[in-house]
């Protein structure tokens, strides 16, 4: 189970969450309480979220895939979501849309790994 111990000790700083693109390309950013993932990912330009919806989960381009230690504090996806899912391309156990994942304190420290095509 991963360590959220590093948002205690940075008192008064927002989560982090890393985004590992496809090539391997690390970025690991400060994340608003409240904020979804996908908000997050554009924000601060993270490649590989397309987001054409603009986060209204009726197009599956802000897939990500939860890494695995993260996978059960992030959740299942709800059936709307899910439906969404099982039209995206490279789907895994642990994918979900990231403008249904909502930034809370427990998910400082999260890792998501973008996928090399985003798109139905």
């Amino acid at each position: 189970m991963p360590t959220t111990g590093l948002f205690s000790l940075r008192d008064n700083l927002m989560p982090r969450i890393t985004f590992i693109l496809h090539d391997g390309t690390r970025h690991t950013v400060d994340a608003e309480l409240g904020a979804t993932v996908m908000e997050t990912a554009l924000k601060n330009d993270i490649g590989g979220i397309v987001a054409e919806c603009g986060g209204s989960c009726t197009c599956a381009t802000c897939l990500v895939h939860v890494d695995e230690t993260w996978s059960a504090i992030v959740g299942k996806p709800h059936a709307e979501e899910d439906q969404m899912l099982d039209a995206a391309f490279e789907v895994k156990p642990t994918s979900r849309l990231a403008c249904q994942i909502k930034v809370t304190e427990a998910l400082d420290g999260l890792i998501v790994h973008t996928p090399a095509y985003q798109g139905r």
